[in-house]
């Protein structure tokens, strides 16, 4: 274990020996006896992938065990899934990544042979928690098109393009040399190729005859022993697929032009029956009117009634655009079941494995393009089963992701209460059929929420625990605005018209249950958990006017004096702002006038019936600003016990009061920045509302109605000073006109200088007054900003919507701001690209001086500052919605190279500070319940003594890491993460009973420091950036836990846990169980005595080396796999591992009594000779007397 000392030095000299080479150490001021003990070092990480959740990522093929009770499924990438029961998951993959084109099972022998693209086969040991290969097998000269393996064969029959079938030994994987060359078998029936083999099946009562069915239509029966064909059947179309009945006498196959022909085997002349289901059947007689094609068919009979068949395709021509069906025909009635995505392939699931006897069909698995359905062949209406598997993570495009591990207890069963109301009904009442495995034995209690966010709007909520994925809950975020259909309301969301209410970043609390999310249409909704329904009559609405300095439409001015445009009559939100003259835009091109102060969507003005689980408390909407629409919101913090909520763009940051419903601060990114007396600096109050020159009297003489009852009770008045506000005016267009040919940039780089020309150098007389306010800390919003987009609150009500409108504040430019920056193009561009990239809520000392902790917020940028905002909170109860909370910024506190990712407070003993929250509490209930539920906040952390430190700032941005001792903010310890990347993803994550950072940098790596001397204690080159989705969507947890969306319908989690590592094979499910093979069907006496029962064949006559010889090298190469040794590993850990160890230790038992029979038997034997020789000693010496010895 490693101790770090955090001392004064007075020489300026660093603890090298505390920090690693590329961690650098700075001298900060804590307490002299302050000492911060690391437990984590590197041998407690180890990376490793655990689960893949989802569905499968384009399928193409489809197997299914009907012993075992397993499902495989493999996709266009060559990726394997395999399903159980629920919560039974495993994936793998081929490392070629070959499309995989058929899936075989050796049926309750946990294995599986699977065929690909590449023309490779490969076999696979179930036996294990992680499949592994035994065997490949790579063909040179021909292309592998059918694979079929007989029940209970060891024998697998390849079909290839060029027509010939090849025969493998599954157990050596080795090739026989019995050949069906496809020549031999058409001879002179056809006077082409028949093209490649599309069919391969054993007759179910004569092992030894072998159906073949060719592309152009020609299906053969093969006899094996024979070596030579016994049949031929022609059809003129195309054939897809076929299948037998039980008895062996007929077979079905599925045609190209949608017709179904059934044929005796012993009349190959003509087809017994020739159908197009689908196909409009002529009145004079006429062949039917050809159909799509039937892409395969099943035949499945039963005891006790008319026998299946199940198809798709075969659809008529004039359904254009009608979706995927499948179609279920059982005796005289058809069923067409329509599907959501195309069919890739369907299985019919049978209650026995032999092929011989009556199949008994109980369902059908249709794996589709994007979903699994199973239908229940028993009840009427075919009814789907409900599935099990988390495979709705792509019902819609996930477009953000967060991981919460070790959550509250109680949340899961809370989510699961409600959302287990939202289930569809309708489903069949049968138990999921797919239900082999084991779940695994894990030793992992903790609770684990994934929440994904969706391009429709959605936000589902997952139960994660123990490896498993469970949908708990599922809101609706797009319920709360009025959904456009008109072309003429089109507009109103033309910034994203795909997706207006995709998600683009949240903010949970988990102890409060609070959540916010922030969709692309520039949108924040403020969320609270709720057991009760209620209506919500009115929703409560605050629209925020944020503008940045550079926006290419805003008329850029020097202290927020702008002329806004009002919005016009047809948008507007009440009469008398309808009747407000509009005043023209100088940064629009638009001819029918810009857009101005309307949001991007319509909040419904409709009741809103709210069911349990999460409604909404507060909607926030950025509006247009002068014919531009509002910046995408980067970032966005919520606290429930402090009840704001904070956003940013790249035109600034919001801080929001969601319990007063009022806008506290609206400031831009540049003002955040402070000289170094922050007093200096001259307040505005958000709620003030801004007057237009030259359009509206003075705020004083109360012409305007509107004005006076929207204005807050604490706000000041202000007269705009005109003829500044002309004289700017006048000189910005004159820069602007001068400058059109020059880009909309360099033109608003011009304005940026002229406002720093034309600033007024006179001070105002009020501003002594103001300043005093600024001390005291009772202003009701205190706004640190020189060009601000400050709101007065208008409450407009129209169609049962609370709307309160923020307009910009007209305040005269505060000549005391004085920010030592470079006046070039190059530092005004840097600055035009300034955004808000992360937030943090706090209790920490907002200024170097102070001595007591207090509530703040930290504020990063994209260009790497860390800004301290100081929150000034009433006292709780009723007077926390009444009284105003107070904000001042505080300047700069850090700077770091590259956007910041993440920041955190660790106490003086490196103990991570969470932001204190408020326990969740049912706003809905009776009062008496909620004051039960209802506490405090937490209190503030201990005070800091005079000149001592007792916390660290841990900083995180794209390129490096600092920690600071707090309140000195002096840097202790700085390392550089990456120089020729960047980091995507930082978490500060508890880990071991121990913090540290997580970080993913775009080019693979993911690393660990550690907390707080940065000591680098992970570096492994994982995944490098491949897709913006893994960007987009990869988070780290507590516990040494991570995911991302590794394609778009699947998750993948991962682990940087050495423990967790360790135990994998213990938690992860079985698939192999054991399990006995039904008996076989009964022959009956009289099938046995004229033998009319199924016929075996003894194949390993046929195909054994002895008999077929040696298959010619040059066809295929023969590739061990690395799955025996890995094989023989995991089967130790598994039931078959206990049933091995057990068989096993009964040897060792029985050798040890067989040598102890053994012994037993030699001590016998010595006993038996001794007593001899003594009995011969007695006799010898019976008769003598003592002398004659």
């Amino acid at each position: 274990m490693k101790k770090f000392y955090i001392r004064k030095v007075l020489d300026g000299l660093t603890a090298a020996s505390s920090s690693s080479s590329s961690s650098t150490t700075q001298p900060g001021t804590p307490k002299e006896n302050d000492v911060v003990q690391e437990t984590l070092q590197s041998e407690h990480f180890q990376l490793c992938k655990t689960v893949r959740h989802g569905f499968p990522y384009q399928p193409s093929s489809m197997a299914f065990d009907p012993v075992q009770k397993i499902l495989a499924v493999g996709t266009q990438t060559g990726a394997l899934r395999l399903f159980g029961r629920a919560g039974v998951e495993c994936y793998c993959q081929h490392e070629s990544g070959a499309a995989v084109i058929q899936l075989q099972f050796l049926i309750n022998e946990g294995a599986l042979v699977s065929a690909l693209a590449d023309d490779s086969i490969h076999l696979w040991n179930l036996r294990q928690k992680i499949p592994a290969i035994l065997h490949s097998l790579k063909f040179n000269r021909e292309r592998i098109t059918y694979c079929h393996l007989p029940f209970q064969s060891k024998w697998l029959y390849i079909g290839t393009e060029r027509g010939n079938i090849h025969i493998v030994n599954v157990e050596s994987f080795t090739l026989s040399g019995y050949v069906i060359m496809w020549n031999k078998a058409i001879e002179l029936s056809t006077k082409t190729h028949p093209g490649p083999v599309v069919h391969i099946s054993d007759n179910p009562m004569d092992e030894g005859k072998l159906l073949i069915g060719f592309e152009c239509g020609v299906v053969v029966m093969w006899d094996l022993k024979c070596k030579k064909a016994d049949y031929r059947y022609n059809y003129d179309e195309a054939i897809h697929s076929a299948a037998w009945h039980h008895e062996g006498k007929q077979f079905v196959c599925s045609h190209s032009d949608g017709t179904l022909t059934t044929w005796n085997i012993r009349a190959p002349a003509k087809a017994a029956q020739i159908i197009t289901p689908h196909g409009k059947q002529p009145k004079d007689g006429k062949k039917p009117e050809p159909c799509k094609p039937i892409l395969k068919v099943e035949y499945k009979t039963t005891r006790a009634g008319d026998p299946f068949m199940v198809l798709s395709g075969g659809l008529s021509y004039d359904t254009v655009g009608r979706r995927a069906c499948l179609t279920v025909m059982h005796g005289k009635s058809t069923t067409v079941l329509e599907m959501d995505y195309p069919i890739v392939d369907f299985l019919t699931l049978c209650e026995t494995p032999y092929p011989s006897d009556f199949q008994e069909p109980y369902a059908v698995v249709v794996l589709l393009e994007k979903d699994l359905v199973v239908i229940d062949l028993g009840q009427i209406g075919y009814p789907i089963f409900e599935n099990p598997y988390p495979l709705t993570i792509h019902e819609s495009p996930v477009t953000c992701c967060e991981y919460f591990a070790d959550c509250p207890a109680e949340l899961i069963p809370a989510l699961y209460s409600v959302g287990s109301r939202q289930k569809r009904q309708g489903y069949s009442k049968k138990e999921w059929p797919i239900s082999g495995g084991n779940w695994g034995q894990g030793t992992q209690s903790y609770p684990e929420i994934i929440i994904t966010g969706h391009a429709d709007g959605s936000i589902k909520f997952w139960d994660a625990s123990a490896l498993m994925l469970q949908v708990l809950y599922k809101l609706k975020t797009a319920k709360v605005f009025e959904r456009t259909r008109g072309k003429e309301e089109k507009p109103s969301t033309d910034i994203v018209e795909e997706d207006p209410f995709a998600i683009q970043t949240l903010s949970w609390c988990p102890e409060s249950r609070m959540l916010c999310v922030a969709g692309v249409s520039a949108h924040v909704i403020v969320y609270r958990f709720s057991k009760q329904e209620i209506t919500t009559e009115v929703v409560q609405l605050l629209e925020v006017r944020m503008q940045g300095e550079f926006s290419d439409g805003d008329s850029p001015d020097p202290g927020g004096e702008q002329t806004p445009t009002l919005p016009t009559p047809g948008a507007s939100s009440s009469p008398q702002e309808g009747e407000l003259p509009t005043q023209p835009s100088t940064g629009s091109n638009s001819s029918d006038g810009p857009r101005d102060n309307i949001p991007c969507l319509q909040v419904r003005s409709s009741p809103l019936k709210q069911s349990p689980g999460y409604q909404v408390e507060l909607v926030i909407q950025l509006v247009w600003v002068s014919g531009e629409p509002p910046q995408p919101i980067t970032s966005l913090a919520i606290n429930s016990s402090y009840g704001l909520v904070v956003f940013g763009n790249s035109s600034g940051l919001a801080v929001v009061d969601y319990l007063q419903k009022t806008l506290l601060l609206n400031m831009g990114t540049s003002d955040l920045y402070s000289p170094s007396d922050p007093y200096q600096r001259q307040p505005r109050s958000p709620r003030k509302q801004r007057q237009p020159s030259g359009a509206l009297s003075d705020s004083n003489d109360g012409a305007n109605p509107s004005e006076d009852r929207c204005k807050s009770p604490t706000s000041g008045s202000t007269s705009p000073n005109n003829s500044d506000d002309e004289r700017k005016q006048n000189f910005i267009e004159k820069v602007k006109n001068k400058s059109r040919r020059f880009s909309k940039t360099v033109a608003n780089d011009f304005a940026k200088m002229s406002r720093k020309i034309s600033s007024s150098h006179e001070p105002r007389p009020d501003q002594e007054e103001r300043s005093q306010r600024w001390r005291s800390l009772t202003y009701k919003k205190r706004v640190c900003s020189v060009n601000e987009d400050t709101a007065a609150a208008e409450v407009i009500r129209k169609g049962g919507v609370c709307r309160t409108m923020s307009v910009p504040v007209l305040n005269a430019k505060d000549n005391s701001f004085t920010r030592s920056r470079s006046s070039s193009v190059t530092s005004i561009e840097r600055e035009s690209r300034e955004a808000i990239s992360s937030f943090h809520f706090c209790e920490s000392f907002p200024r170097k001086n102070d001595s007591l902790a207090s509530p703040c917020l930290l504020v990063g940028t994209t260009q790497g500052s860390v800004m301290m905002v100081a929150l000034s909170m009433p006292p709780g109860g009723d007077q926390r919605l009444q009284q105003p909370v107070g904000i001042s910024s505080c300047g700069t506190m850090a700077s770091l190279k590259g956007g910041i990712m993440t920041m955190a407070l660790l106490d003086a003993a490196g103990a991570l500070l969470p932001p204190s929250y408020e326990p969740w509490y049912d706003a809905n209930a009776s009062d008496e319940e909620k004051e039960k539920s209802r506490r405090r906040r937490p209190a503030t952390p201990p005070s800091s003594q005079e000149g001592q430190d007792s916390q660290f700032a841990v900083l995180c941005s794209e390129k490096q890491a600092k920690v600071l001792a707090m309140p000195s903010q002096t840097r202790l310890y700085k390392h550089n993460i990456t120089e020729s990347s960047f980091v995507l993803r930082a978490d500060v994550v508890q880990m071991a009973g121990s913090n540290c950072i997580a970080c993913f940098c775009a080019n693979g790596h993911i690393m660990t420091l550690s907390l707080p001397s940065l000591r680098p204690l992970l570096d492994m080159n994982y995944l490098p950036l491949t897709d913006m989705r893994i960007a987009r969507t990869f988070c780290f947890s507590n516990l040494g836990q991570a995911l991302y969306l590794t394609s778009s319908t699947e998750i993948q989690r991962i682990t940087y846990s050495q423990e967790t590592c360790d135990n994998l094979q213990e938690m992860l499910s079985e698939l192999f169980t054991p399990v006995e093979t039904p008996e076989a069907p009964n022959r009956g006496f009289f099938k046995g005595l004229f033998g009319g029962g199924a016929q075996s064949l003894d194949r390993e006559d046929l195909f054994g080396e002895t008999a077929a010889g040696k298959a010619s090298r040059s066809l295929a190469q023969h590739i061990p796999g690395p799955g025996g040794m890995e094989g023989m590993k995991g089967a130790a850990s598994g039931v078959v591992g206990d049933l091995a160890r057990a068989r096993i230790a009964l040897d060792e038992r029985g050798q040890k009594l067989g040598e102890l029979d053994e012994r037993t038997a030699a001590m016998m034997a010595s006993a038996d000779s001794f007593s001899k020789h003594a009995h011969d000693m007695m006799l010898k010496y019976k008769d003598k007397k003592w002398y004659q010895l």
